[in-house]
């Protein structure tokens, strides 16, 4: 059954190590909510209570604007595999850009992935656990590279202008502050 937590014990930090797969739910106080999946080694558990994780480009730049607005941030993980089980992790975040100080050392903590357009630096008020019990066994096949290789095609150049036409407003059409914060 659920159980809850003030900070990550070992366990769970092994648990989202082994984990190909999470999702981020985010919500600025009117509007929509997200819920976006994650993957290509992109979390990184920088403490008992703190997360980073490395945004790369997509269709919409929901999180972003989002935590512009509220910092409020769920993540999710779930054992497609083995033991059944639900890890989510409750907290407040921020988005670090190119153009800030922090981006330097906290995009270090990753291989690079074209695209890239910001870290969220989350700071974790509450870990949860729950059974799972319900979530289906999957088998993971391999990490697809579509979207690499899209950004690799695009260059910098063209990724800026995606972001131009694509990534400056959520569908709510919230700020993201995009080109501001990376160029």
């Amino acid at each position: 059954m659920g159980q809850k937590y003030t900070e990550l014990s070992d366990k769970h930090c092994e648990f989202i190590a082994e984990q190909k797969i999470y999702f981020v739910g985010t919500a600025a106080d009117t509007g929509r909510v997200n819920i976006s999946p994650k993957g290509m080694d992109s979390l990184r558990v920088l403490g008992k209570n703190r997360v980073a994780w490395l945004n790369v480009t997509g269709s919409g730049n929901e999180t972003a604007a989002h935590v512009q607005m509220n910092p409020r941030m769920t993540l999710m993980f779930c054992a497609f595999n083995g033991s059944p089980l639900i890890l989510r992790l409750y907290g407040e975040a921020k988005a670090v850009h190119r153009n800030e100080p922090e981006w330097a050392s906290l995009f270090a903590l990753f291989d690079p992935i074209p695209g890239a357009r910001q870290i969220f630096d989350m700071s974790v008020e509450l870990v949860q656990t729950s059974c799972g019990m319900a979530v289906p066994n999957f088998d993971y096949v391999g990490d697809r590279d579509l979207l690499t290789n899209w950004a690799q095609k695009r260059g910098d150049q063209g990724l800026k202008e995606y972001w131009e036409q694509k990534n400056q407003l959520s569908m709510d059409g919230f700020p993201t502050h995009i080109l501001k914060k990376n160029f």
